[in-house]
């Protein structure tokens, strides 16, 4: 008997660890099975800086994802993010093997790892090669060349590098729980998955990925990613804003901003007035919401122009007719659709997961965009199976780094197939 499709994905963030565990049905849909959460530890803006402390973070994650499934897991999808991500687009370029004059697969590999071959800083690794569309003999806007008659063959790619101690340092926390790494996906391009449709994605969208630590950009056109950014301002800042203004510990201001936030001041009554517990006052000051939520408008105002710089920086101002699409945990502040339409000057709208079944109830947010996206990523881009059974007794030390790329390898066969 054929085993059973298990995915399993990982989402490493800087408030949180979130683990899915999603069975694969017959008509290629994904269950939700196991669900498993955990605050985060020994991690900022994304970033390792304490590998105990994460790799606990984690296995408590995955014991509490193990206890309601039923499944040992034994490999995983693992997301990433951070400061040090940074992104460029590269062409290759190859001869068509001459014998046939017909593209084949490993012409298509030769002319991705052409585009792949740039140089980089000794501590850089690549994480992503993405095809974009193909060239051939001139002819562009091709999705996938196989078969077709041609001498020349261009590829156009999005590369996305990491710190090579950042990319290591989250393996080494993941290796440490006692499974192995399936692939390494950038969050948002894990988030996209979830969250964007394929009419947004061909005429042109941003997904605004706003998290604790930092805010993830992906741009798409045509159907394929053509930019990505981290920005380093997060939900964690908003927090800490209000912690600071009002002098509050920082877990009531996290309630504060929850309860009382908006990203729109002026629409707050100048004369309402609520409580909050403060250093000076366990009981609760009066404190002026307006005057919280000013404190919340300012920083996320920051945070959406520096958005707004980096998609004009980058050449794509004007030319994302689908607008922008906002999702992470902070991302359901009220009005914030508002403040980002007037920012950005484009379409907005939340996005959160969507059609899921099973244990939904917890991670129907936005919130979960990524832990469900490496779902979805697994589902569209592998062929990742998790039996039910133990980890064989020591769990091994986990995959090399070499391995992870072994396995992008494989499913770059299967991208432009699924595309």
């Amino acid at each position: 008997m054929a085993k059973e499709r298990v995915i399993v994905g990982v989402d490493v963030g800087t408030t949180k660890i979130c683990a899915l565990i999603g069975e694969v049905d017959q008509d290629n849909r994904l269950n939700i099975v196991g669900v498993g959460m955990a605050p985060s530890q020994g991690l900022r803006r994304g970033m390792v800086v304490n590998i105990d402390e994460a790799a606990a973070a984690i296995r408590e994650a995955l014991d509490k994802t193990e206890r309601i499934s039923g499944y040992k897991i034994g490999t995983a999808l693992v997301g990433i993010a951070g400061s040090h991500i940074s992104s460029q687009n590269s062409r290759g370029i190859v001869a068509v093997s001459p014998n046939m004059h017909e593209i084949s697969q490993p012409d298509i590999e030769r002319a991705i790892e052409a585009a792949r071959a740039q140089p980089l800083p000794h501590n850089r690794e690549v994480l992503h090669v993405i095809p974009r569309e193909y060239v051939v003999d001139g002819e562009a806007g091709i999705h996938d060349p196989l078969g077709m008659s041609g001498n020349r063959l261009e590829v156009e790619t999005h590369i996305v590098t990491g710190a090579v101690t950042s990319i290591h340092n989250l393996i080494k926390c993941v290796e440490k729980t006692g499974i192995e790494i399936d692939d390494i996906v950038l969050e948002p391009l894990a988030s996209s998955e979830a969250v964007l449709t394929g009419a947004e994605r061909d005429l042109g969208v941003a997904m605004i990925d706003i998290g604790g630590g930092t805010t993830d950009l992906a741009i798409f056109i045509n159907g394929s990613i053509w930019h990505t950014a981290v920005i380093g301002i997060g939900g964690n800042h908003l927090t800490n804003d209000i912690a600071v203004g009002l002098r509050t510990p920082f877990n009531v201001a996290e309630d504060m901003k929850k309860k009382y936030g908006s990203a729109v001041a002026e629409r707050i009554d100048v004369n309402e007035m609520i409580k909050i517990p403060t250093f000076d006052n366990s009981t609760g000051e009066p404190i002026s919401r307006r005057f919280l939520c000013e404190i919340i408008e300012a920083r996320m105002r920051e945070m959406l122009v520096l958005v707004h710089e980096e998609i004009r920086g980058a050449g794509y101002q004007g030319v994302l007719p689908a607008g922008v699409v906002l999702t992470g945990g902070s991302s359901q502040l009220s009005e914030l659709v508002d403040l980002a339409r007037d920012v950005l000057n484009m379409p907005a709208r939340i996005g959160g997961p969507a059609q899921l079944t099973g244990l939904v109830d917890s991670i129907n947010s936005p919130a979960y965009s990524t832990a469900v996206g490496l779902l979805s990523w697994g589902l569209k881009n592998g062929d990742y199976q998790n039996p039910r059974s133990p980890v064989p007794a020591g769990g091994g030390t986990g995959p090399s780094w070499g391995d992870v790329v072994g396995r992008f390898t494989s499913w770059l066969k299967h991208f432009w197939a699924s595309a």
